[in-house]
């Protein structure tokens, strides 16, 4: 099947190599509508709307709001926003708040500031996105302008930063692409006939609400090592400094990662990421997703899974065959980028025992079996 081509950032739970599985089982149950659950970079959401479905995209984080209105709702051709980007990327550099916190100088290839910090920028790119930042705000676009602008920009900025893909450490060495200039481009946008939705809500208070053919759910599953304390960082603090860009607010900072204190762990924990079990040994995660599952107006749910997860596969497993009927089962071979096979009913438990394992699940919820 054909995989039409996405755009975002990088991000630990980028669900690009998951796309082609995705649309496959989408396609296999003729599902037309779409709940994208935690849509995260969303590019899940945009190549279901480039294939005409029509889609609800979701998720808590603002940046994921911004993307999602900048390639699900634009209605303008590319060409369209030319003027705008090329306004912004004419802007004169400023010294603001993102340099003052986020850019360093070359210092010989090291990182390592006077503060004894390491920092994510250049002080060249960030005296330009506290420029561009600034020149956002002063035009007052409509929603749809502004969300591409910055889109552009965090595009941009991925462009050229010195981190492993997230926020909560810094290279002690410049990358090579930090030298680079912070140049924006118009994102990838395109138009599509849905009448596509995006929100940015937690997804138990979203799902009583809308009704969709299927939804697909990737939860950010807290991890499963028993010795992980609880104090870990959390999904929402990697990309803190995104929200930052977003909101433009200048939050309180703490932390050699100058991490915003609203991504503190006990502020930016999420239900799915829960490390404790319950009175009756169940882990609070696992019945995070018996709920949501039991909770979703959709006759399918599309699942992912991890090994690694917090959620063990017996439990899990148990979930599922008590709120429905598992159609399939795809196990997926990430080093080779394809589906190892495809597991039925209990067969797959034994597997997941194993580290690294990843795995779809299409499961027909109960009141919908014929």
């Amino acid at each position: 099947m054909h995989t039409p081509p996405t755009e975002s950032i990088k991000y630990i739970g980028s669900k690009l190599k998951l796309i082609p599985q995705v649309l496959e089982l989408v396609k296999k149950v003729n599902a037309k509508t779409i709940l994208d659950g935690f849509s995260g970079t969303t590019r899940v959401s945009q190549a279901l709307a480039k294939l005409g479905y029509t889609v609800i995209s979701n998720d808590t984080a603002p940046w994921s709001k911004v993307f999602g209105t900048c390639y699900l709702l634009n209605t303008k051709p590319k060409e369209a926003y030319q003027p705008l980007i090329d306004h912004l990327n004419a802007v004169t550099p400023i010294d603001g708040w993102f340099t003052e916190h986020y850019g360093g100088h070359a210092n010989d290839g090291c990182a390592i500031q006077e503060d004894g910090l390491k920092k994510p920028w250049q002080r060249h790119n960030t005296r330009k996105l506290d420029a561009i930042r600034q020149e956002i705000e002063n035009l007052k676009l409509d929603p749809i302008e502004k969300a591409v602008a910055l889109t552009s920009l965090i595009l941009a900025l991925d462009r050229v930063d010195s981190t492993l893909g997230h926020f909560s450490a810094y290279l002690k060495a410049w990358a090579p692409r930090a030298y680079k200039e912070l140049v924006l481009e118009t994102p990838e946008i395109f138009t599509s006939e849905g009448e596509h939705q995006v929100h940015q809500t937690d997804i138990f208070e979203l799902v009583p609400r809308v009704s969709v053919d299927l939804a697909y759910f990737d939860p950010p599953y807290g991890s499963n090592n028993e010795k992980m304390p609880p104090s870990r960082v959390r999904y929402a603090a990697y990309y803190h400094l995104w929200k930052s860009v977003v909101l433009f607010d200048k939050p309180t900072l703490f932390g050699k990662a100058k991490r915003r204190k609203d991504t503190s762990d006990p502020l930016a924990v999420s239900v799915f990421e829960e490390f404790r079990r319950n009175d009756d040994g169940q882990f609070i995660a696992v019945q995070a997703i018996a709920k949501l599952i039991r909770e979703t107006q959709a006759r399918w749910i599309l699942l992912s899974y991890s090994s690694g997860g917090r959620a063990t596969a017996q439990q899990l497993n148990e979930v599922m065959q008590s709120n429905g009927k598992l159609l399939t089962v795809l196990e997926l071979d990430y080093k080779k980028n394809v589906m190892a096979g495809m597991r039925w009913t209990h067969e797959w438990v034994d597997i997941a025992e194993e580290p690294n394992r990843e795995f779809l699940f299409l499961l027909e919820k109960n009141g919908f079996l014929i």
